[in-house]
């Protein structure tokens, strides 16, 4: 697999935010078919940054309803794996400068 396909987004929210400023931990939706061994080396080449360790799960996918004109609408939203990088002590990604 291409390292360029194994990191698909960072996760940002208010949790995360607090993961990062406590522990210096960032999340990445990743390609479900990575392993730890791809990820950390995908961080480290994108980011420039030495990762520590690396923990994934996989997030099931959730069945959605919504009430429409039409009526009900049901539909599944789909499973994804989440990583979670630990970075080396002193390092740190500045997710906000490309956007």
């Amino acid at each position: 697999m291409k390292l360029s396909d194994v990191l698909i987004k960072p996760v940002i929210s208010e949790k995360v935010n607090k993961a990062t400023e406590k522990f210096n931990r960032f999340y990445f939706i990743v390609d479900k078919k990575a392993n730890k061994l791809e990820i950390k080396k995908a961080v480290e080449d994108f980011y420039g940054v030495s990762v520590a360790e690396v923990n994934t799960m996989v997030m099931p996918g959730k069945n959605k309803t919504r009430f429409t004109k039409a009526g009900f609408i049901s539909g599944r939203k789909p499973s994804f794996k989440k990583a979670v990088v630990t970075l080396a002590e002193g390092e740190t990604i500045d997710l906000y400068a490309n956007i």
